[in-house]
């Protein structure tokens, strides 16, 4: 056990269950499935896990604010309870982990891992619910008769489908009715964030409805152009949800019906310059990457790039004081909006200006992928199809779909 313990970079947010509160610690990572709920008292020993406070530094430190002699068992309990559930930091996780990663790298495909938990895993099942997402009240109708015109690009949300199903359907119609792409680019947030700004893998991603298969020559010229590591953090892919998604709607729509192939590539770099007060070119990595990718827009083949991406997050969940109210809502979708003008103008600097001007107060959590579809369409104007939020005093989400020719 660490006399100094560190806790790994979990997300902690508020939870109240039979009228108590409770931090809950979730691993964005997957490394660990369950979510565990703290008692809300122990924030202030947890926040002192940073491994740097030893167990007598803990007990100093929380003598000095509030006057109590903490015992040395309780704070050792604590730390073996976490690391026991894989929180920490520790020698036990580094085991956990590589155990995970072998696993994950030896499989021939990149499992489908959201199956039976943010979506079924049996296929009838499967595609009644997403059926379901167009006839909706809130959809857009059924699929048509295909008409053709080309889609070339769209964004979709990477919520949960329980909570933005027929989002979803407002922007494949678009692709159902008239698209023509038999190679998809899909561009997706890294959640657990990431070392490289982008992530390729040559594994296909399996679905409940037959397996996405990844273009291998597209991949192969993707990391060659882009004169980088674009294998360093694979490992992403394992658990991320923002690219499963889409490939099972690619899926839905395509599978056994006609052959397509796609390209998966997770982001992570925009967040980063607005840390550093930074424009996401001064890193010259996303420069090779765009200009790789647009040297494939420019091919000849038939593409269409994908961005799977939500919008705002706000609420105590996501760090913030205070429940989210109407009047904050209201705020958020006018903000949105004003930001998705942006967006529909094709405007990939004008698009980041937006969120760099308020400090990214609303925490748009597909800065990177729609940053980078918006640089590789190359000013292409988009439609704006449908606006929505999942509204949780806790935790807001929104999303929007757009549509581009």
């Amino acid at each position: 056990m660490s006399d100094a313990p560190r806790l790994r970079g979990v997300e902690a947010f508020p939870v109240e269950q039979d009228g108590r509160r409770y931090v809950a610690l979730r691993d964005p990572a997957g490394y660990v499935a369950e979510v565990i709920m703290m008692p809300v008292d122990l924030v202030e020993i947890l926040a002192l896990f940073d491994g740097q406070h030893t167990i007598a530094a803990m007990r100093a430190e929380l003598r000095r604010r509030h006057d109590v002699d903490v015992p040395r068992e309780n704070i050792e309990q604590l730390i073996a309870e976490l690391d026991e559930h894989g929180f920490l930091e520790s020698p036990a996780f580094a085991r956990r982990r590589a155990a995970i990663d072998e696993a994950y790298l030896g499989a021939p495909s990149r499992p489908a891992s959201h199956a039976g938990g943010a979506y079924p895993d049996d296929p009838t099942e499967l595609r009644g619910r997403m059926d379901g997402f167009f006839t909706s009240p809130q959809g857009p109708g059924p699929v048509g008769t295909f008409q053709g015109g080309g889609v070339g690009g769209l964004i979709a949300p990477h919520i949960d489908f329980h909570r933005g199903g027929p989002a979803y359907a407002w922007a494949y119609r678009d692709l159902a009715e008239r698209g023509d792409a038999d190679l998809f680019v899909i561009f997706g947030t890294c959640h657990a964030g990431m070392a490289d700004p982008f992530a390729l893998t040559r594994k296909d991603y399996d679905t409940p409805f037959g397996p996405a298969r990844v273009d291998q020559d597209a991949v192969e010229a993707l990391a060659g152009r882009a004169r980088q590591d674009c294998f360093g953090s694979e490992l992403a892919h394992r658990n991320e949800h923002s690219i499963e998604f889409q490939a099972v709607f690619l899926q839905y729509l395509y599978g056994g019906r006609r052959e397509i192939r796609i390209v998966p590539v997770l982001t992570s770099f925009a967040h980063e310059a607005l840390a550093r007060g930074l424009l996401p070119d001064d890193d010259p990595r996303v420069g090779r990457f765009l200009d790789a990718l647009g040297h494939l827009a420019s091919s000849g083949r038939r593409v269409a790039f994908i961005a799977g991406a939500d919008l705002a997050h706000v609420g105590p969940r996501f760090g913030d004081p205070q429940p989210v109210s109407q009047t904050e809502l209201t705020t958020i979708d006018r903000e949105d909006r004003a930001m998705l003008q942006a967006v529909e103008a094709g405007d990939a600097e004008g698009f980041f200006e937006s969120v760099r001007r308020d400090g990214d107060r609303r925490r748009i959590c597909g800065l990177s992928p729609i940053y980078t579809l918006l640089r590789v369409r190359a000013g292409a104007k988009g439609l704006l199809r449908q606006y929505g939020q999942w509204p949780d005093p806790q935790g807001m989400v929104s999303f929007a779909s757009v549509v581009f020719p």
